[in-house]
């Protein structure tokens, strides 16, 4: 497992996912892998498979992929969002982001991310009445 966020982080960015979720259909989920062998955004594509994240309902799902020890991430949004959204979508999610990490602070850029995603979803994607969690909140960790 990576060792990267102590247990208040991470409590807080499950907060975070919880909070965007609130205000969308969308499903959030942050992963973080110890190590990164070829592109970020071809291994984050790998993994938002192997968790699933492409059998939500309205393929809403976003994929925060994080590789700590490399300074590596990638934003991966579903079928469903990339058919409704300007290719540009995500750039600002990023953009806020890299900011905190550039400054060390990788809990505030996760959570902004996080807070991005979620606002951003809402427009396209809005929480209904009868709307459920088809995905785990918490943090996942590759090897």
């Amino acid at each position: 497992m990576v060792d990267f966020f102590n247990k208040k982080e991470e409590q807080e960015i499950v907060a975070a996912i919880r909070e965007a979720e609130g205000h969308t259909s969308g499903e959030i989920r942050v992963h973080l892998e110890r190590e990164l062998i070829g592109d970020a955004r071809n291994v984050a594509a790998r993994v938002f498979h192997e968790l699933e994240m492409d059998k939500t309902a309205d393929r809403n799902g976003v994929l925060i992929f994080i590789v700590p020890s490399m300074r590596r991430f990638a934003i991966i949004g579903d079928e469903g969002i990339n058919e409704k959204v300007p290719a540009d979508f995500w750039e600002e999610v990023r953009d806020g982001m890299q900011q905190h990490f550039r400054k060390g602070k990788f809990k505030e850029g996760v959570i902004e991310g996080v807070r991005l995603s979620g606002q951003k979803l809402k427009t396209f994607f809005p929480r209904s009445a009868d709307d459920k969690n088809e995905l785990p909140d918490e943090i996942s960790y590759g090897r």
